[in-house]
């Protein structure tokens, strides 16, 4: 990415409530300490808007070392809107329903828009600028599967939220040397 231009991610997940806020935070942290330029921002297609992040998501972050002090405490969930998604460079979602969903109701968006896996898979890594590698993917007219998904941690225990926030920080660090 050319020096000072700042891309725009945002993460999508379901509720706003777990994985979008994991990996939101995740990302955030992995692009401030290596000095790239990226603003994330989280939401969900079928959020309530303004809950509080939950202790089970809290204890995912804090499994992971670098973030157990991650400045979560302001965050409230919010339903995804058409200024959000037009102002990313890139959504990664959780998975391929998430796709669907802004593939459906936002084509605008289709062609930024591929799961966490996909991307850690397939976009280029460079210097070319980030909106180039991406529509160089085609993501649009890309089949999407339900094996790109990252389970959700919705309703289980503890443990359950650990073990996605430990999956996303492996996952997370292949996509922010990809940014």
């Amino acid at each position: 990415m050319p020096p000072g231009v700042t891309s725009e991610v945002l993460v999508l997940c379901t509720g706003n409530a777990a994985r979008s806020v994991m990996a939101g935070s995740m990302l955030a942290y992995l692009a401030d300490v290596s000095g790239v330029p990226l603003r994330v921002a989280t939401a969900g297609t079928h959020a309530i808007d303004g809950l509080p992040i939950s202790s089970r998501t809290r204890a995912g972050l804090a499994a992971i070392d670098e973030l157990a002090e991650a400045p979560v405490s302001r965050h409230r969930s919010r339903q995804v809107l058409a200024p959000d998604l037009r102002a990313a460079t890139l959504v990664v979602a959780m998975e391929a329903a998430h796709v669907r969903y802004v593939r459906r109701y936002h084509p605008e968006a289709a062609d930024r828009t591929a799961t966490l896996r996909r991307l850690c898979r397939e976009l280029p890594e460079g210097t070319d600028p980030l909106p180039d590698r991406v529509a160089g993917l085609g993501l649009a007219r890309l089949d999407v599967s339900d094996d790109e998904d990252v389970a959700d941690p919705a309703g289980l225990e503890e443990d359950a939220y650990v073990a996605c926030a430990l999956e996303l920080w492996g996952l997370c660090k292949e996509l922010a040397v990809r940014l």
